[in-house]
């Protein structure tokens, strides 16, 4: 403990020394401006730094020697342990669990705010349920856990019980252990990453347990075990789920039916193949959806047939962030393109990824779709090796919404070649009621005012469907 502590000492000392913004001295007159500043606003930058640099603190000054004790915010990371600077490691790791039960000791009856720890578990399983208990019993409200885990392991009950929690994120790399009871009762943030589900009894218990709930992120976990579990959480108002496999095969798609019941829902994120069945019912017409599904064409028809089933949820959405690979697995040429709804609040979509030759044809579809589209985002622009010919965007039916509505286009990542060009006159000869083409030019400037001005008068010279679009580029 003594090590770390020094070590830590040394590294606040220089810290402070090396950024002015934090001198503890004046150059000029030796006035120590920021000991006369008051504890809670000490208190809060000391909030912002790993908790073995706040301890390091209390040799400043008289002023600053229990200050630490007073934090409220708690960061424990045993990372450093394992630098390539650091030697005798099992010695580090009993000095860092030192360090650890030592410093909770110190906290004697004050509450915990905010506690994160990041550690291995293996070397100190029984020290980390220890710990936990430690901050549960002192009223901990935002509980940060990332465990890297070798065997089985189980987090103390008394997590799952808590009554002063509201935010919780768990990231274990094994199966989730639960009691047989657990109630969240002022839970409002859930963060779930990396962990496998043991059963549908386990994981619905857990999902139905938190009343008042506002947030929840499922990321990268693993849903193997279940058959089916239900979200249906009425205070939910944000929903992540990331589905993509990073481990096993990515052509199993015999996952389990995740049926999605919240009501007063604001924004849902999904990314995956849905290897797992995503079921929708009663969303409000103020989602804000965010999807992406790539497509694994060996199993093209059954992805299809999800992702329709997915976005007949979606259909009273008012705005929508989708990939062109996810346009892509709505028409599939196996599948009837009659399945997909019509999107009549739909009015602002954006297109997450650079379109691809493969992709217009889909697009075309989409836009069929929704008749009162009034602002279209290509974020991404057109794939760079793309060629598009003058009369590839022609459609042979114009989409309602460019008749009647769509008043707002943006194009980013503009890089003004030709391809480009063509694409946005054509555009701009079937959109009939546009007011704005804003455009905004990569990264990599694609010329001077002079090339801009040339490209404008590109696409100025072609007749328009609405002469009083405004062209912008940004």
């Amino acid at each position: 403990m003594a090590t770390i502590v020094s070590r830590s000492k040394w590294h606040t000392v220089n810290s402070f020394k090396r950024h002015t913004a934090l001198e503890v001295h004046n150059p000029k007159g030796g006035e120590d401006k920021i000991s006369n500043l008051h504890d809670s606003i000490l208190l809060h930058i000391l909030s912002y730094l790993p908790t073995r640099d706040v301890v390091g603190t209390c040799i400043l000054s008289t002023r600053w020697k229990n200050l630490w004790t007073c934090v409220e915010n708690i960061n424990f990371d045993d990372s450093f342990l394992y630098s390539s600077r650091v030697f005798g490691c099992t010695m580090k790791v009993t000095s860092f669990m030192h360090f650890v039960h030592r410093f909770l000791q110190l906290q004697e009856e004050s509450d915990i705010k905010k506690f994160r720890l990041s550690c291995r578990v293996c070397f100190s399983a029984s020290h980390v349920c220890s710990w936990l208990s430690t901050v549960i019993r002192h009223n901990v409200q935002d509980l940060d856990l990332c465990l890297f885990v070798e065997e089985p392991f189980m987090l103390p009950q008394c997590v799952f019980s808590s009554k002063t929690l509201t935010s919780l994120k768990l990231e274990m790399n094994c199966v989730l252990e639960l009691p047989t009871s657990t109630c969240f009762p002022f839970l409002r943030t859930l963060h779930l990453c990396l962990v496998t589900f043991r059963d549908d009894s386990s994981t619905q218990r857990l999902l139905s347990s938190c009343p008042m709930l506002r947030e929840l992120a499922i990321l990268d976990c693993e849903w193997m075990n279940l058959k089916q579990v239900a979200i249906s959480i009425s205070s939910l108002k944000s929903l992540i789920i990331d589905d993509l496999p990073f481990f096993g095969s990515t052509d199993d798609l015999n996952g389990c039916k995740i049926k999605i019941d919240a009501a007063n829902l604001t924004f849902l994120k999904y990314s995956g193949y849905l290897s797992n069945e995503i079921c929708l019912y009663n969303l409000s017409p103020l989602v804000n959806a965010s999807i992406h599904i790539p497509i694994l064409y060996e199993k093209r028809n059954q992805i299809a047939f999800r992702a329709i089933k997915l976005f007949r949820g979606l259909h009273k959405i008012s705005a929508a962030r989708i990939s062109s690979r996810a346009i892509e697995s709505l028409f599939i040429a196996d599948i009837e393109k009659d399945r997909l709804p019509i999107f009549y609040n739909l009015t602002h979509l954006e297109l997450s990824m650079e379109l691809e030759n493969h992709s217009i044809g889909p697009l075309k579809e989409l836009l069929q779709c929704l008749p009162t589209l009034q602002s279209l985002h290509f974020s991404e622009g057109l794939d760079p090796c793309m060629h598009l010919c003058e009369g590839d965007w022609n459609l042979r039916s114009v989409p309602p919404c460019f008749l009647s509505s769509l008043k707002t286009v943006k194009y980013s990542n503009f890089h003004g070649n030709d391809t480009e060009i063509s694409f946005l006159r054509n555009l701009l000869e079937i959109a009939l009621v546009l007011e704005k083409l804003n455009i905004v030019c990569s990264k990599r400037p694609f010329g001077d005012l002079k090339k801009q001005k040339e490209v404008e008068d590109q696409l100025q010279s072609r007749h328009r469907g609405s002469v009083s679009c405004a062209i912008k580029f940004m």
